[in-house]
């Protein structure tokens, strides 16, 4: 069939849906979005691997799958996606996503991982409409001065362009202004906040460190994606990187179908659509799809309001402050790495 199919019914169900789950779900009257990537295993074929290329992986030179790298926008309020690009793991995440700055909406907050951090972007972001702010965590090499003092852990400070972004692009001002605010979890380091929304009264210091903390939202999609809806596959199917395209477009579609079914619930509710659980809707859904092949045409409206009832009783607590620290208790055993009879063997 190819990818174009499957396209057209993404952006069918983005354009259709995309404003209520944005509208939905608003902090301060900002729809909030997340940019993010991913990695995902894809078969070890001839044409795969000429477009995808291995990445590297240390003291065995190459890993032992090919990866796709996956970019997604998200409305991070319900996990719905907006939009997704897909490249071959030497293609960075910062040149996938530059494709979302024209459907950014007025009214928006976005925030990004620290690798997606670009000073000129977030400038011509803000410039770009209506409202549209920025949040990203601060790296430890950034300089800035401070302007003015609005409390005791945020300033107003200015952040210099650098010069190989100012050469790229002339029309750039020499600097901008940002909000710095610096907070701390007990027994954690401080970490900085930078963003564009200035005005401390309109967008109080507590809720921007409170909302900063839902960019993980995207990664918690990612996993979804990864866990629940693919269950775990050790990679893709397809041998093609068309068909690869095609399979994750097609991966998105179901996803959002599924999300738009628990947000409609959520919202019969009046609850959040991140605490409904999505692995068991998942299910329930797909039981629906099988069972409706054998089911008169007539009586799929009471299935669909029994599915409804059944996903309602899906609602779980409310998320409790958990940390996990990046640690395993034993390490895998180096068994001798597989490979592909006709790769070429390392010299």
């Amino acid at each position: 069939m190819g990818i174009a199919p499957f396209k057209h019914l993404f952006d069918a169900v983005v354009t259709r849906h995309g404003r209520e789950q944005l509208d939905a779900n608003r902090w301060r009257g900002l729809a909030v979005l997340g940019i993010d990537g991913t990695m995902i295993r894809v078969p070890d074929s001839d044409e795969n691997r000429a477009h995808f290329t291995l990445p590297s992986s240390g003291a065995h030179r190459e890993s032992a799958y090919l990866q796709a790298r996956v970019v997604g926008l998200m409305a991070l309020g319900s996990h719905f996606l907006l939009d997704l690009k897909v490249g071959a793991y030497t293609e960075s995440e910062e040149s996938l996503s530059s494709g979302f700055d024209e459907q950014l909406p007025d009214h928006c907050v976005l925030m990004v991982d620290q690798g997606l951090i670009d000073d000129g972007r977030f400038y011509y972001h803000q410039q770009r409409g209506e409202e549209c702010r920025w949040l990203v965590g601060a790296k430890s090499n950034l300089v800035w001065t401070v302007l003015e003092i609005l409390g005791p852990n945020e300033v107003i400070a200015e952040v210099p362009f650098r010069r190989p972004a100012r050469r790229s692009d002339p029309t750039l001002p020499r600097s901008m202004q940002i909000r710095v605010i610096c907070y701390q979890f007990p027994g954690f380091k401080p970490q900085w906040l930078l963003t564009s929304m200035l005005d401390a009264e309109r967008y109080p210091a507590a809720e921007i460190i409170e909302l900063y903390h839902q960019r993980w939202e995207l990664e918690t999609g990612f996993d979804e994606l990864h866990t629940h809806t693919l269950e775990r596959l050790e990679a893709l199917r397809s041998q093609t990187p068309d068909r690869i395209r095609q399979e994750l477009c097609a991966l998105a579609v179901v996803y959002n179908l599924v999300r738009l079914e628990m947000a409609r619930v959520a919202g019969q509710l009046e609850v959040s659509p991140l605490r409904i659980s999505y692995r068991t809707s998942l299910l329930l859904i797909r039981t629906l799809w099988l069972s409706a092949w054998v089911v008169a045409a007539g009586r799929l409206p009471k299935y669909l309001e029994q599915l409804a009832s059944d996903i309602a009783l899906l609602v779980l607590p409310v998320k409790r402050l958990r940390s996990y620290p990046r640690a395993v208790k034993i390490k895998m055993i180096c068994y001798p790495r597989k490979v592909r009879a006709s790769a070429p063997l390392p010299s």
